[in-house]
């Protein structure tokens, strides 16, 4: 995009109070980043969690990492540029469906502490909830559900997160689950509690 087309384009601003959304959902709007290793369980607890939700009446909504890439993001490798730029998308989207009153719960390996804190700061520290998924790697390629990890270490995937790219731990996420330590029932109980507690609506 050229100056001139930056110059072009204006931001237009709705009528909408934020109340409104949160008066009508009965929630304050937030999104539950899950990051983790492949194969440490954030879809399945992602899609737990989204059931859990709206079986109490919540309005939220899944993003999950290889969903997004079917469609949104269909053109992104996973070198560390396209990786950054998958989560800027991501975070972008989880922004605007926060700012329409939903909850997200967004599950992806985002392995960087820098792309992370980037969601952070375009979702807003105020809606960002960072779930740590830290099931060990040796667990997490005992599982291999996609048979990611037998490529990976076969050299047929290339900068793959554990094995031949790093995965940077979060410095203070707001919560960590261990899945090798905590079966799928404990671990929702969990996390459920921590999203209830984020998104109350206390205005």
């Amino acid at each position: 995009m050229t100056s001139y087309d930056r110059e072009n384009i204006t931001w237009h601003h709705g009528s909408m109070p934020p109340g409104k959304r949160r008066q009508l959902f009965g929630q304050r709007p937030c999104t539950i980043w899950l990051t983790g290793l492949s194969g440490a369980g954030k879809s399945t607890l992602a899609f737990a969690l989204e059931h859990a939700l709206v079986d109490l009446g919540r309005a939220c909504f899944v993003l999950d990492g290889d969903n997004v890439r079917h469609g949104l993001n269909r053109n992104l490798g996973f070198s560390a540029a396209d990786r950054t730029e998958n989560i800027r998308r991501v975070a972008e989207v989880a922004k605007l469906m926060n700012d329409a009153g939903l909850i997200v719960i967004s599950a992806f390996i985002s392995p960087f502490r820098e792309d992370r804190a980037m969601a952070r700061e375009i979702i807003g520290a105020d809606r960002f909830n960072e779930v740590h998924v830290s099931t060990p790697l040796e667990v997490c390629e005992s599982r291999d559900p996609k048979g990611l990890y037998h490529k990976a270490r076969n050299g047929e995937i290339a900068d793959f997160t554990g094995i031949s790219s790093p995965y940077e731990t979060p410095d203070a996420a707001q919560l960590v689950l261990d899945t090798s330590q905590l079966d799928k029932a404990a671990a929702l109980d969990r996390l459920l509690g921590a999203v209830l507690s984020a998104c109350r609506d206390e205005a």
